[in-house]
């Protein structure tokens, strides 16, 4: 509960591991009951629709949901978002929108509430009580409807829905992940068929909603009888970037300095950490290095470690796939590991099932 509430750095070149170790530790989580994830998953490596995964652990029905936005299989659920659960601090910090054009967002939030985004995108101005500039309008509106892949239809007077932004499906989604995850469920949100700006803008929606949960048990006195929730995001300089901050906060930096307060852990997933700020590196208390080749990646990693490693440098750079050094606020010392291979582990598991099975226990 300490370490996954006190963020998780997973660090090595590509083809050393990372997915393989995430998959190994995710599939040990699927046991605890403290703990949760939300796993964003932009390659939909996770759950396994073509191969061995973490639907293959006996517990995936009971502990385990999966969402996606292409053609669900059996027992999956659709990855659908109505808009009227967007929000304009949805689109803050994550997406590249200026102030002037915030603004206007905030406009439209308070003069039509959740309706706000239907009626920016029929250009209606009726409730709009201030002046904008038009070009601020038109960049707004033709860039959300881009970003959720709507359009108005001016002749049939309604909105057309092709994406996975919808008016009519996807009302209880953020309800009901946020749900799953109080029930310490382990939660995927395949995202590998949405394009890069909406995938991330995704990302932002569901880990706002959990936050936001979670701020309100802590209001309210319950937060201790929660499970922890750790968000696995893949690629994380594409959030919690340097560029991406100098443009403002968002969600997921929000939750690297705060989130240990409201039992809410970002395990971040990269080969490029010298691309996350300083202080953002030295709140994740606990990393996991594989091989990185690197010397700046490498250097990165060393300077915000919770123990010495630079006598490690070289052995760093020489680790091999499933090798890698635990450092680490909870350990005394930096760890040599080994890590197994994610098949070896689910056929080790279904052998021990098998074996129960045959015993009648």
């Amino acid at each position: 509960k300490d370490v996954l509430s006190h963020h998780v750095l997973i660090a090595a070149t590509t083809g050393k591991g990372k997915s393989n170790l995430m998959k190994v530790i995710l599939w040990d989580l699927l046991t605890q009951s403290e703990g949760a994830n939300l796993i964003l998953d932009p390659h939909d490596e996770y759950y396994g629709r073509n191969d061995l995964g973490l639907k293959d652990h006996p517990k995936w029905n009971k502990n385990g949901s999966y969402y996606t936005a292409s053609k669900p299989p059996n027992g999956a659920l659709s990855l659908k978002i109505h808009i009227s659960l967007l929000k304009p601090k949805h689109f803050q910090g994550v997406l590249d929108f200026s102030h002037p054009q915030m603004e206007l967002m905030y406009a439209y939030y308070s003069a039509y509430g959740k309706d706000w985004i239907e009626n920016l995108l029929k250009k209606d101005t009726t409730n709009i009580t201030f002046d904008f500039h038009e070009g601020t309008f038109g960049v707004v509106e033709r860039r959300i409807a881009q970003l959720l892949d709507i359009r108005f239809n001016q002749s049939q007077d309604q909105l057309i829905c092709k994406g996975i932004f919808d008016v009519q499906l996807g009302k209880t989604i953020l309800v009901d992940i946020a749900s799953k995850l109080e029930d310490a469920q382990s939660v995927i949100v395949d995202t590998s068929s949405i394009a890069g700006a909406s995938e991330i803008f995704v990302s932002s929606i569901l880990t706002n909603a959990v936050f936001d949960k979670y701020k309100y048990f802590q209001k309210e006195g319950i937060l201790h009888t929660k499970p922890v929730v750790s968000i696995i995001l893949e690629e994380a300089p594409r959030v919690i970037g340097k560029e991406v901050l100098e443009r403002g906060q968002n969600v997921f930096s929000t939750i690297a300095k705060e989130g240990r307060k409201f039992q809410i852990g970002l395990c971040a997933i990269t080969q490029l950490p010298s691309l996350i700020p300083k202080p953002i590196l030295a709140n994740m208390n606990t990393k996991i290095i594989l091989g990185i080749e690197m010397a700046l990646e490498r250097n990165a990693i060393i300077e915000s470690a919770a123990q010495d490693l630079t006598t490690q440098n070289r052995a760093i750079a020489s680790l091999d796939k499933g090798e890698a050094i635990i450092t680490s606020n909870f350990a005394r010392f930096a760890t040599p590991i080994t890590i197994p291979f994610f098949p070896n582990v689910v056929k080790a598991e279904k052998s021990d099932q098998s074996k129960i099975k045959l015993a009648g226990i």
